[in-house]
């Protein structure tokens, strides 16, 4: 009989392998050990990747699992502060790994206002919509060593911190509070053409029930949120494939607008 790798082993090894990739702009042809079978083993991964690295975590982005698995439709890695740039008049340069997987992806970015109760696991919509103090417009960039990482499904999407290099702050989503963001048209434009069109009402329950999520998943997972950490709540539009020199400018509402464009990482 062939011996099995030891399970600890093997998430230790694949969160070293992504940690080093990440911090050295490294190539990883393969996923790094025996893939993840369940979203725990994912995240027992991203955990073990958490603890090798030393960045600030500045948010957590959303995203969303279709079809679900185990009954979960969404999916979360960390933000890091030194990959959260604010957008100015002029355009960002964002990194990619550019042998590795990367995408665009235009978001709702709400910003966390209070300090979530530690004894509380359930959250309504209104109880997550009561915890944001501010929404962005803002694009993620989608970015992994691994080019195969949304090939092999969720669990490996989730070891290497959800597929996430980066985030642009876009402007104050004005109306937030009055209005439904639901309802705003979001396009996401690449060189100057039109890649994608929808609202958020094609995302489950919306950029507040995405917050709901994270609140409930952190919870469980015994992971605080802190005010001014940013969600980003998931792609409006869809995930769209980059390469570098790409210019990327998301539009929401008609109003605003936030650009990037993509460098090598």
């Amino acid at each position: 009989m062939t011996a099995q790798p030891d399970t600890t082993d093997n998430i230790g090894h694949i969160a070293r392998v992504f940690v080093d990739a990440r911090r050295d702009g490294g190539l990883v042809p393969e996923f790094p050990g025996t893939v993840p079978v369940t979203l725990d083993e994912g995240y027992a991964v991203q955990d073990a990747a958490l603890r090798l690295v030393n960045g600030k975590i500045a948010g957590w982005k959303v995203g969303r699992i279709n079809p679900p698995l185990e009954g979960i439709d969404r999916l979360t890695g960390p933000i890091f502060a030194d990959q959260v740039v604010t957008a100015d008049a002029d355009s960002v340069a964002m990194p990619v790994f550019a042998k590795g997987f990367a995408a665009a992806e235009a978001e709702f970015l709400l910003r966390i206002g209070v300090v979530p109760d530690p004894a509380k696991s359930r959250y309504t919509i209104d109880e997550a919509r009561a915890m944001v103090d501010a929404v962005h417009v803002g694009i993620e960039i989608a970015s992994s060593p691994f080019p195969g990482i949304n090939d092999l499904g969720a669990t490996v999407t989730v070891s290497d911190f959800g597929n996430n290099n980066g985030l642009v702050v876009g402007a104050d989503a004005d109306g937030w509070r009055t209005g439904d963001i639901n309802d705003w048209p979001v396009e996401l434009w690449i060189n100057g053409a039109l890649i994608g069109a929808a609202t958020s009402t094609t995302m489950l329950d919306g950029p507040f029930g995405a917050v709901r999520y994270l609140l409930e998943h952190l919870a469980a997972r015994g992971i605080a949120l802190s005010p001014g950490q940013w969600v980003s709540t998931g792609a409006v539009t869809g995930v769209h494939p980059v390469a570098i020199g790409d210019r990327v400018e998301a539009r929401f509402d008609r109003r605003f607008a936030v650009t990037c464009t993509i460098k090598a990482r």
